[in-house]
């Protein structure tokens, strides 16, 4: 440890070269407390100077200037010190020889500070060198740890621990290193200005566990009770490990949601929703929360956490499905086509769970049930049958809801067998009906006379009536449809039309027994209810015979009523 006999000879060369004051001492050094220090301590005075009554020297503490009392370390002179250094300094170099090495024993915190050394070679030849030694006095050992740490890179640290006092030597321990994976310790010897530092490294990869765990060194002088430790934390800077999120959850619509996230890195990350490009929600946090009010379908979708702390980017996603009952589904425009014409109907919709469809015709099922948000009705060649209106209804577990049109099919007039003359006691009654879309126009055409009725007159009493696509027309004749050579007497054609064609038949008369059987019955009738009345009268008595003359002609009266009816 010691070169002061190497340095002795070239501070003469300098002294004889400069022939000024000048000291040599380490700018710093250090200790622990209780244990001593050896402040090495060499200097050199003008050639010129003969030193009177030997060479003596002074260590002060705190400032070189006499003048304003600086505390005595050591005084060659005499032993008088300071209080806090008595019996506990002593001048282990030679002043003839310009050793002012000085150690000293059991130091403690306060004699942290500087310390000048002042030269007395009697009468004026008296010099206080400005240059001083720094003493660092420490509690425990230096751990010198790098500015920053980062997981997965190789780590080295150093504890260090002063070995300035001669009579002691320090050992160096590492606590709490069982956890680290694979340590590695070297131990070096520094020396540099006659001052010595041992040292102990300690090697290893941290990884992200070890953020937060304690390491500690410990310093001790063997053969004493001294010991000394430090503890640091771990800062294992690393980046986003894990990204926790909800999972995928559903929400009914106008509900409220809460998504989390939740970022383990070091140091925090700048955490971030994302639903698609857009930015939702940020903040450099551990942990943040995104509140999503009244939910609509459109926020239905892949939402995104994301951690970056500049180590490192990682991200989590889920997926928030929105529940709704279907909207109104749209169906095609209400139409109008003829018969024969083939029609694809659409019917769309949407909600959550997709919705199935049904397609309903006047409130009946027409077509399949289709579990999608799409459902087609296929009409090929529609026929009258086909008109009406045609509902498409859309279902899910959460409501229901439908759309109707409306189709339409026009068709060319169709008779119905309602369509004949019948004999009737005026005469002839013919009625002519059709269906079709438009509702047919009905004319009657006689042939015998070449005449078409389509209007009331006196002779035929036109009447026509509409009811929906049926129409009806009847006339009247006065004849009394007998058979003329085999035929009927009477000849009526009817004629039905619209805008997608025409059509005319003749008209067949009823059979006439059942006319004859009518007047037969009838007139047996008449003569049984006059038999009845006769009965009648003579039952009444013999008192009243105007009354009961009068009774005769009413009843006759009324049968002739009746029978005019029949």
């Amino acid at each position: 440890m010691w070169c002061l006999e190497l340095l002795l000879p070239l501070l003469l060369i300098i002294n004889d070269a400069s022939c000024q004051w000048n000291v040599w001492v380490p700018r710093d050094i250090s200790a622990m407390t209780n244990s001593c220090v050896v402040i090495p301590c060499t200097f050199v005075y003008p050639s010129g100077i003969r030193p009177y009554r030997g060479v003596h020297g002074i260590w002060y503490y705190g400032q070189p200037y006499p003048q304003l009392y600086p505390p005595v370390v050591f005084k060659s002179r005499t032993d008088v010190v300071h209080e806090s250094y008595k019996g506990r300094t002593k001048l282990l170099g030679d002043l003839h020889q310009r050793n002012c090495t000085l150690l000293i024993n059991n130091i403690g915190s306060e004699h942290s500070g500087r310390y000048y050394f002042r030269a007395d070679l009697g009468g004026a030849n008296m010099y206080t060198f400005p240059d001083f030694a720094e003493l660092k006095v420490l509690d425990q050992p230096n751990i010198d740890v790098p500015e920053e740490i980062v997981s997965d890179e190789n780590l080295e640290l150093t504890c260090y621990a002063p070995n300035n006092c001669p009579d002691m030597t320090p050992e160096i321990q590492w606590m709490y290193t069982d956890y680290l994976p694979d340590p590695e310790l070297n131990s070096d010897y520094l020396e540099d200005s006659n001052t010595a530092v041992l040292s102990s490294t300690l090697t290893f990869t941290p990884r992200p566990m070890h953020n937060g765990q304690l390491l500690g060194c410990r310093v001790y002088y063997p053969n004493t009770t001294l010991v000394y430790e430090r503890l640091i934390s771990l800062d294992i800077k690393y980046s986003p490990r894990s990204v926790w999120v909800n999972v995928s959850s559903e929400v009914m619509e106008g509900s409220s949601v809460t998504l989390h996230c939740e970022v383990d890195s070091n140091p925090l990350s700048r955490i971030s929703w994302m639903f698609g490009d857009e930015e939702l929600l940020w903040d450099t946090v551990s942990n943040i929360s995104l509140s999503l009010d009244d939910v609509t379908p459109a926020q239905e979708g892949v939402y995104t956490c994301v951690g970056d702390n500049g180590y490192g980017i990682m991200n989590t996603s889920m997926y928030l499905a929105v529940k709704y009952p279907p909207r109104e589904p749209s169906v095609n425009e209400s139409i109008t086509v003829q018969e024969g014409t083939s029609l694809t109907l659409h019917c769309s919709t949407q909600g959550s769970p997709a919705p199935t469809l049904t397609w309903l015709k006047d409130g009946e099922l027409v077509g399949t049930i289709t579990a999608d948000e799409l459902s087609v009705l296929e009409i090929v060649e529609i026929t009258p049958q086909g008109d009406g209106q045609y509902r498409c209804l859309a279902e899910n577990e959460h409501g229901r809801a439908s759309n109707s049109l409306n189709i339409t099919v026009e068709y060319a007039p169709v008779f119905l067998e309602e369509s004949k003359c019948t004999v009737v006691r005026e005469g002839v009654q013919c009625v002519c009906m059709a269906t079709g879309n438009p509702e047919p126009t009905i004319e009657f055409y006689l042939p015998d006379l070449n005449v078409t009725i389509n209007e009331t007159d006196g002779r035929y009493n036109f009447y026509t009536h509409t009811d929906g696509h049926t129409s009806t027309g009847m006339i009247k004749l006065r004849e009394k449809g007998e058979r003329v050579d085999n035929g009927p007497a009477v000849n009526v054609h009817c004629s039905i039309s619209n805008m997608h064609g025409r059509e005319s038949v003749q008209l067949e008369l009823q059979q006439e027994k059942k006319y004859m059987m009518a007047v037969i019955v009838g007139t047996i009738g008449g003569v049984a209810v006059i038999a009845f009345i006769i009965a009648a009268v003579r039952y009444v008595g013999h008192n009243n015979k105007n009354r009961e003359k009068t009774g005769i002609i009413n009843l006759w009266a009324l049968w002739q009523d009746w029978r005019g009816k029949s």
